[in-house]
């Protein structure tokens, strides 16, 4: 697995991803690849989702490794609870450990946002696009989970907005990450959701959607995603952009829809310390 546009690196056995435009202010983070874990079977290894079938054990121990890479307590870390919205939460020292060390009392929540030291934020993905965020200003980090739900409805301006609007956050000084998801080569879809992504304001639809001419269509998610955080006032110097197509490489990272549904989860982690 080699990219022209990220860092593949392996430390202690676990092989993550770090993006350029994160690296430069030494924020930690990561994006998971299936390496380096101890889940079994169609989990195998590094799942970190505790609601599809895997051995909660496993998963714990998957965290552990993650966050010491980080730096970070891994009973700290706070999960998002996805639903493919556009819900963002503000995530403080009271979340520390939801989702991994006690339940969470919120739900339908794609996105997270933290100024609070030592905790870990974590969204998580099997072909859906991983956002990250860090403004080295205002000292604030955040992660959302752009499915093509998320994306259509421009999670990443969202996220955005609401770091501006709860931390003072100026777009010019927020670096980014799109992650390793499905890419332009293998995300066709039908009408339904083409017709989605023609009602987005202000993205060039020719340089995201190609025509297949038999009612099915390819969509370009990163290029999309791209659009939409220049769109909400990042540099396009400070976005790192994926060139790692979870569907193609399938060996590397969990794809939902290379095995219809039956597999872990990846995840995007940040955090301040």
């Amino acid at each position: 697995m080699n990219s022209n546009s990220l860092h593949v690196n392996t430390k202690n056995g676990v092989t993550y991803v770090t993006f350029p435009s994160l690296e430069i202010d030494g924020v930690p983070h990561l994006f998971t690849t299936r390496h380096g874990g101890v889940s079994l079977g169609k989990f195998s290894t590094m799942n970190v989702s505790f609601s599809r079938g895997d051995d909660p054990e496993a998963v714990t121990e998957n965290y552990k490794r993650l966050c010491a890479i980080l730096g970070t307590d891994w009973q700290k870390a706070v999960l998002s609870h996805q639903t493919h919205t556009t819900n963002i939460r503000i995530v403080t020292e009271e979340d520390a450990g939801k989702g991994i060390v006690t339940e969470r009392d919120y739900s339908d929540v794609d996105g997270l946002i933290t100024n609070v030291k030592g905790l870990t934020l974590v969204t998580q993905y099997a072909d859906c696009v991983g956002l990250m965020f860090y403004d080295p200003v205002k000292q604030v980090v955040a992660t959302s989970h752009a499915g093509w739900r998320g994306t259509a409805g421009m999670i990443g301006k969202i996220t955005v907005e609401k770091m501006q609007k709860h931390f003072g956050c100026d777009p010019k000084n927020i670096k980014a990450a799109i992650a390793p998801s499905i890419g332009p080569c293998c995300f066709e879809v039908d009408k339904p959701v083409y017709d989605e992504f023609i009602k987005m304001k202000g993205i060039d639809l020719g340089q995201i959607i190609t025509d297949d001419g038999n009612g099915k269509y390819h969509i370009d998610l990163w290029e999309t995603n791209r659009q939409t955080l220049i769109l909400a006032g990042l540099k396009n110097e400070n976005i790192s952009v994926t060139d790692l197509c979870t569907k193609c490489l399938h060996d590397d990272f969990f794809s939902h829809r290379y095995t219809n549904g039956e597999r872990g989860n990846l995840a995007a982690m940040i955090a301040l310390i």
